[in-house]
């Protein structure tokens, strides 16, 4: 294949017959060659991610003390060090940065996928893991700008968009989002709707009216509806997000007498058909299980999904994202899967992000549903973080690209690097696209 033609090919405009006048895949060495290059070298659309654009401003978390206190660092050095939760969370970032380098580092190996993250991270930026010199480190960040590292991370993760998470009430995002201007084009939006959906009651009614909507709190009137949906539709021409989103717990429920299910059928389903704007679910956290560990404290628990099916069935002409936060829901969100097309399963969320967890979900998928998935986003909340979990990922999806591919060679099959290519640039990015660009 040519430069020319793998650049086209990357944009999808390679065609099957093509395809069949390039070399095929001979040996089992051939095709570990060209899946590992195939996933190494695609460039990936971040699909969620809790990162933002410059314009956002302390939103946008990056640098070497970020990654050392992000939220699951912070559970684990609970578990490893000799401090009171009221001690901590009196430290400085910096401090609490150092108690966990020298608790989790130091004085251990740093061994659990959180920890490894860090030390993958620093070697990707080209650092000297081997010194364990966090000031080294931290001179490193202090010697560039955002801006910079910005292009240094998409460059070496290969990541070319990520979406963020963006909330439509947090009251420092709003005026970057009136203002028309949100900086580099490689950040897209999603509106995020956990406030109104799930606090609906206790303070998006009374935000809504604090920005001039008249609604009222029990969701008794046809005017609030037409309220929230204007509300939505003004977030919707603002932001252009790429999808809307919700976290609910495992006990959630479709369909609904409360104000969830009033929300979801007199707003939100709506404007989603209205607009083609896909609807994500991400279903299973259970909030605050320990609250003394504020960010940290959230846990997981196991959904019923028959809610899942009830919504997929009654709205076939809504587009669903869906990812589950459970290990023990996998299966049963791929059979789902297999049943309805206005469903899109994406990712491993949160707690399921974790090599063992994404090697086994990742090969149920496509055992299940082939290549009609997005296997992976990073929910990334801290910029460096995307140069870690794209790696790791990358390694598990390859290994098990090359597993299920050697399975059809083996009988007969033939098969092309130009295939194998195809097939992780959708896995990559051109599922996703088509999904929400299609009917």
């Amino acid at each position: 294949m040519t430069k020319q033609e793998s650049h086209d090919f990357r944009r999808g405009s390679i065609n099957v017959s093509e395809s069949n006048h390039m070399p095929k895949i001979e040996t089992a060495d051939d095709l570990k060659t060209a899946v590992l290059d195939a996933v190494n070298t695609q460039s990936v659309t971040d699909i969620h991610t809790h990162l933002f654009s410059p314009p956002f401003g302390e939103l946008l978390l990056w640098g070497i003390d970020e990654l050392l206190t992000y939220h699951y660092l912070i559970a684990e050095v609970f578990r490893n060090a000799d401090v009171s939760y009221p001690q901590f969370w009196a430290m400085s970032k910096t401090e609490q940065a150092e108690l966990i380098w020298q608790t989790l580092f130091i004085e251990n190996s740093p061994l659990s996928e959180a920890c490894r993250g860090i030390v993958t991270t620093l070697d990707a930026l080209g650092l000297d893991v081997g010194s364990r010199n966090l000031q080294d480190y931290r001179d490193y960040f202090a010697d560039t700008t955002v801006e910079a590292f910005i292009d240094t991370v998409f460059e070496r993760a290969k990541v070319s968009k990520v979406v963020m998470t963006n909330d439509p009430f947090d009251s420092a995002e709003t005026p970057v989002w009136q203002s028309g201007d949100t900086g580099d084009t490689r950040f897209e939006a999603a509106l995020r709707m956990d406030v109104l959906i799930n606090t609906y009651e206790e303070v998006g009614y009374e935000h809504l009216r604090g920005l001039g909507y008249d609604v009222d709190p029990n969701l008794s009137t046809g005017k609030t509806y037409k309220e929230i949906r204007r509300f939505l539709e003004t977030w919707i021409q603002r932001m252009n997000p790429r999808y809307m989103a919700v976290s609910l717990p495992p006990d959630f429920q479709y369909p609904d007498d409360g104000v969830l299910g009033r929300l979801f059928d007199n707003c939100i389903l709506p404007i989603s058909r209205e607009f083609n704007v896909p609807f994500a679910l991400m279903i299973g956290v259970k909030r605050a299980v320990n609250p003394q560990l504020q960010m940290a404290g959230d846990g997981s628990g196991k959904a019923d999904l028959t809610s899942l099916e009830t919504l997929l069935r009654e709205n076939p002409d809504n587009k669903f994202l869906v990812t589950l936060l459970s290990r023990e829901n996998q299966h049963e969100l791929c059979v789902i899967g297999r049943k309805f097309k206005n469903l899109m399963i994406f990712g491993c969320w949160w707690f399921m992000n974790n090599p063992s967890v994404i090697e086994e979900i990742t090969r149920e998928r496509i055992e299940l549903l082939g290549l009609s998935v997005i296997p992976q986003h990073s929910d990334a909340r801290i910029l460096d973080q995307l140069l870690y979990k794209w790696k790791h990922s990358r390694r598990i999806i390859a290994d098990v690209l090359v597993e299920k591919y050697q399975t059809v060679l083996d009988v007969g099959w033939t098969l092309t690097s130009a295939e194998i290519e195809r097939d992780v640039n959708n896995l990559f990015g051109g599922n996703f696209d088509r999904f929400l660009n299609g009917n």
